[in-house]
């Protein structure tokens, strides 16, 4: 009884602590799909946003520092790349924010079932700066 109730415990926060699903950003102004890949890594890539350029076209890649990737669209951007589950957090993986181009080490904590908290830094994690996603439907 008490084998089968440790599990049940162990179980419900083992789904609290899972990532994948739609979350908006700390803005709400882009709405990103966080899952799991094939290669057991958790990537998320935007599949919603707000506005459109201010001429009514699809927002582009336009900060990227390479040229090439410039007019790429930013809906569909993966902007979180090859996050590992270690204990209760999702880390060694990358964050890109396409309103300056520049990718960043990130490390991801959920905070109950419904909050993330996204923190991207340079070097270490105390050179960085936390934001908070919330959980929400497709």
């Amino acid at each position: 009884m008490l084998l089968t109730l440790s599990f049940l415990i162990y179980m419900a926060s083992a789904k609290a602590q899972e990532i994948s699903g739609f979350w908006f950003n700390d803005v709400k102004d882009a709405k990103i799909e966080i899952f799991k890949a094939t290669d057991g890594k958790y990537y998320g890539k935007i599949v919603w946003l707000k506005e459109p350029n201010r001429d009514g076209k699809p927002k582009v890649d336009k900060f990227n520092s390479n040229a090439k990737l410039k007019t790429r669209p930013v809906m569909g951007l993966n902007i979180l790349s090859g996050f590992k589950k270690s204990g209760s957090t999702y880390e060694d993986g990358t964050i890109y924010d396409p309103k300056n181009g520049k990718s960043y080490s990130c490390k991801i904590t959920p905070d109950g079932k419904d909050k993330l908290n996204i923190r991207g830094y340079v070097g270490i994690s105390l050179l960085g700066r936390t934001t908070v996603w919330t959980r929400t439907t497709r």
